[in-house]
């Protein structure tokens, strides 16, 4: 599929330490969700095709990453007084070590046990991570810490932050934020090996989607969803490029992108909508379609082919048309899932997402419905993560457990 191809031969670009079957950072290698994965089951429940089942210490809802044989995810405990980073063995879960920072100053999260929510990323030399107001962090694969920045300021909203870090090359990104009233929202841009500062770019606005590193035109541009404004920002300096109006100030998905056009989706009964690229400065103007108070949406959909697939916080599924914006699945119930803060996940033509319940629903991609899969693990499970896929395993984490599901 042309979408998927054009954002994994991306993936080669900005990150050739890593190994094929990588899932390296949050959303996985190109950051929307696609897996050239054909080998990963399509059923499963708390037993059936189950590799190993591993306790978690404490609650989290980063979503894990994979970088050969190991796992890196993040957690806190003591109301986010420790934060911690663990990598466990991809062979058998075994916890490998664990670095712990302490912060002793006052967080704002909408739950106690929330203050860990970004996942880190790797290029197979150094896992990089962000701690919110307790700093980023970056240390060598055996847990040695590199270097770490405690300067970017206290990060205080209600809802707490969500942004990951990505990697662009030598250098490390990270959205800085949200603040609420007070305090900045910026794009600091480090060098990945010093963590020293290459650029910064401010926003009146925060938000808690992670930017989307695209190529357009041979060019590179990172997307950035704030608040009104959908942006292109150049990675490289941090100039903005462009900006499109639609958003309201509830960013929590990231953007979308396929065959040249960008899709920004927010939530709490905010808007949706597509622009093209290739315009400079203020292209509201050039919107293909707007949804005027759309819904609920916390994870971020795929783009596959000529079309968009999400699931809203109801659990009510949704194929949209990419140039129209024009639904295509009509579906009115919500399938037997429940609601999701989960992001979707694309691999051998279906669709995965990861439930609150911690069920996983896989649809068909594809402009006809078609629900294939209902996969429930034992009752009691709940998440806020996503799935990450690599080399035939799918990794789930809940409140309680880390799962490696994979085809017996």
């Amino acid at each position: 599929m042309k979408t998927l191809a054009s954002a994994l031969a991306l993936f080669v670009v900005l990150a050739s330490n890593l190994h094929a079957g990588d899932w390296p950072a949050w959303r996985g290698p190109t950051g929307q969700g696609y897996s050239d994965d054909t080998a990963i089951p399509l059923t499963w429940s708390d037993s059936e095709n189950v590799k190993w089942k591993v306790p978690l210490e404490f609650q989290g809802n980063s979503t894990p990453i994979v970088s050969g044989k190991k796992i890196f995810l993040t957690q806190a405990n003591n109301k986010g007084a420790t934060r911690s980073l663990l990598c466990l063995s991809r062979t058998d879960g075994k916890l490998l070590w664990k670095k712990d920072v302490t912060h002793a100053d006052k967080e704002l999260s909408w739950n106690p046990n929330w203050y860990s929510n970004s996942s880190p990323v790797t290029d197979g030399k150094r896992v990089i991570v962000s701690f919110a107001s307790a700093g980023m962090y970056c240390y060598d694969m055996d847990g040695k810490e590199l270097w770490k920045r405690t300067d970017l300021g206290s990060w205080q909203h209600k809802f707490g932050s969500g942004s990951s870090p990505i990697i662009y090359g030598d250098t490390a990104i990270l959205w800085c934020g949200p603040n609420e009233k007070q305090g900045r929202n910026f794009l600091l841009s480090v060098n990945k090996e010093t963590g020293k500062t290459v650029w910064e770019h401010d926003e009146k606005f925060g938000s808690w989607g992670t930017p989307l590193i695209v190529k357009h035109d041979g060019k590179d541009q990172l997307l950035l969803g704030t608040n009104p404004m959908l942006k292109g920002i150049d990675p490289k300096t941090g100039k903005e490029l462009w900006k499109c109006g639609g958003h309201n100030k509830f960013v929590y998905a990231s953007p979308l992108f396929g065959n040249g056009t960008v899709v920004g989706m927010t939530g709490y009964n905010g808007q949706a909508f597509a622009v093209t690229l290739g315009g400079k400065g203020d292209i509201t103007s050039d919107r293909l379609w707007l949804h005027p108070r759309a819904t609920q949406r916390v994870g971020s959909g795929v783009v596959i082919d000529n079309h968009i697939y999400i699931v809203e916080e109801s659990g009510i599924p949704h194929c949209y048309d990419l140039n129209s914006g024009a639904e295509v699945w009509q579906v009115k119930k919500r399938p037997n899932g429940g609601k999701t803060w989960g992001s979707m996940v694309y691999a051998n033509a279906r669709l995965y997402v990861l439930m609150k319940n911690g069920s996983t629903l896989v649809f068909a991609a594809g402009p006809k419905y078609e629900l294939l899969a209902t996969n429930k693990l034992a009752a009691g499970a709940a998440t806020n993560s996503s799935l990450a896929v690599s080399d035939g395993e799918i990794f789930l984490r809940t409140f309680k457990n880390l799962y490696c599901i994979t085809q017996k």
